[in-house]
């Protein structure tokens, strides 16, 4: 087979970024089970590169209880179920998990690829149900977190200059990062107008979103570094090779992730304050 072309490689990124960014925009504005199950299925997929990166056995056994402690946590979701019921779900599957898992390593893995994965899992849909936030909070997200990887990656392409973390990764330079973070500000401010504009209400004046934007921003590149780190330790180039053009979930939602976990830590301090 001949090998493919960098045009016919761009053009498969384009189409699959294309296809992510309509389901994920058209499940958010859809919301309730599909929106639920969207990330569900996102989540599940994280668990498994995880555990498979890693190396966790009995691997399949594993995926099993963390993949079904997931999908009840999102019936729980679904359900209008209590924290506390959520809690000792999770608490269940760890346990569970654990004890399947051979090693000390392997354990601490499964672990930390089931609390990983359901970050994933329960922030969108929680942010999307949140009367305060809802659909504009979760297109904020969405575009802070894509502007910042498109401008990151085009900047440092185009001005290069000095590493950012060349231990991690080597690509990754200090004029894209300053650039990511710009266009995230940028965007966070747009996204807030144009939903002034279609009546979508919040409490949010133009500092607080300047700020709120930089912060979601580090937090994603931050978080594209710590996967780098990851895949560095399990010597492998991709997370999987689910996403034509792309490699894996988490390999596109690493930068998300770090974002949906400083909501979701406001989110449950609001609702502990509540």
């Amino acid at each position: 087979m001949a090998p493919k072309t960098p045009s016919s490689e761009l053009r498969t990124r384009v189409i699959s970024a294309i296809v992510m960014v309509a389901l994920a925009l058209g499940t958010a504005y859809w919301g309730g089970w599909p929106f639920a199950l969207f990330w569900l299925a996102a989540g599940i997929a994280i668990m498994i590169e995880w555990t498979d990166m890693t190396r966790v056995e009995p691997r399949r056994s594993v995926q099993a209880v963390l993949g079904l402690g997931l999908a009840t946590l999102t019936l729980l979701l679904l359900s209008g179920g209590s924290v506390a019921a959520g809690g000792a779900v999770a608490l269940v599957t760890l346990v569970i998990g654990v004890l399947l898992a051979k090693g000390r390593e392997g354990r601490l893995w499964a672990a930390s690829g089931f609390v990983y994965a359901a970050v994933i899992v329960l922030v969108p849909p929680l942010v999307r149900a949140y009367p305060e936030i809802g659909l504009l909070g979760l297109v904020w997200m969405f575009g802070v977190v894509w502007a910042t990887d498109i401008a990151a990656y085009f900047t440092g392409r185009t001005l290069g200059g000095p590493k950012l973390c060349p231990a991690v990764s080597p690509k990754k330079t200090w004029s894209g990062f300053l650039g990511g973070l710009f266009a995230a500000i940028l965007v966070g401010l747009l996204v807030v107008s144009v939903g002034e504009r279609f009546g979508l209400e919040h409490t949010l004046g133009a500092w607080s979103t300047i700020a709120l934007s930089a912060v979601a921003s580090v937090a994603s590149q931050i978080g594209d570094l710590g996967e780098s780190a990851l895949k560095r330790h399990c010597d492998i180039k991709d997370s999987s090779h689910l996403i034509p053009g792309h490699g894996g979930v988490m390999d596109r939602l690493d930068g998300f992730w770090a974002v949906c976990l400083i909501v979701g830590l406001v989110l449950f301090a609001a609702h502990g304050a509540a």
